[in-house]
C-alpha cells in the first residue's frame, strides 16, 4: 500500500501548506504518509472505525507517535456521509480505497459531500475501486465538476500507476482502481 500511497500523494497538487482531510484513514497509514511529506501540513483523519476492520483512533495515534508526527497529525470518528465540518474548511482531500465499502451509498454523492469541504482552490486525490457498478459513469461526473468550476479535473488510471498493470492489481480485487483528481 505504500506505492499507492506515493501514487495518491504524488498526484496531490498540495503547496504543503494549510490542512489536509484524510476521508477514511483507517489505520492512519495515508495521513502519517502526507504529515511527512509536507512537513508544514496539519493533517487530520477520519474514520468510522467499523470493528471488522481493526483499525481505531488509538491505533492511529499510536502510529503518528511512532512517525514522530503526532503534534501535526489527528484522528478522530467522522461519517464520510455527511462530513462534520462547514464548506470550504481544508486546503487539500486525500481518501483512498475508502468509498466503495459504504454500503448503500451513492458514491458520486460521496465524492461531492468530500469536495464540499475543500476551499476554493484547495487540491484533491480521491482514489478508489471504480467499478462502473458501484460509481457509474466516471468520466461524465468529472465533466460535472468541470462544468461546476473545478479545475484540471482528471481521472488517473491507479491500477496501472500503483500496481504496475491492471491485472496484477484485479490479483488484489483492485483491477477497478481509478483516481480522481483536481482542484476546486
Amino acid at each position: 500500500m505504500e506505492q499507492v500511497h506515493q501514487t495518491v500523494l504524488s498526484h496531490l497538487d498540495f503547496d504543503g501548506k494549510g490542512q489536509i482531510l484524510d476521508v477514511g484513514c483507517g489505520s492512519g497509514a495515508l495521513s502519517i504518509r502526507a504529515a511527512l511529506v509536507w512537513p508544514q501540513a496539519r493533517v487530520l483523519g477520519i474514520d468510522a472505525w467499523p470493528p471488522a476492520y481493526n483499525y481505531s483512533q488509538r491505533m492511529c495515534a499510536k502510529n503518528a507517535k511512532s512517525e514522530g508526527v503526532s503534534g501535526r497529525c489527528r484522528f478522530q470518528r467522522g461519517d464520510a456521509n455527511k462530513l462534520d465540518f462547514p464548506d470550504g474548511r481544508f486546503d487539500a482531500v486525500v481518501s483512498n480505497y475508502v468509498y466503495h465499502n459504504i454500503t448503500g451509498a451513492d458514491r458520486q454523492a460521496l465524492l461531492l459531500e468530500t469536495l464540499r469541504v475543500l476551499k476554493k482552490g484547495g487540491v484533491f486525490a480521491l482514489n478508489d475501486e471504480m467499478k462502473p457498478r458501484l460509481y457509474g459513469d466516471m468520466e461524465a461526473f468529472a465533466q460535472k465538476l468541470r462544468d461546476m468550476g473545478y479545475e484540471d479535473v482528471r481521472l488517473i488510471d491507479t491500477a496501472t500507476e500503483a500496481f504496475g498493470s491492471c491485472r496484477r492489481a484485479a490479483m488484489m480485487m483492485l483491477g477497478a482502481s481509478r483516481m480522481l483528481v483536481g482542484r476546486k
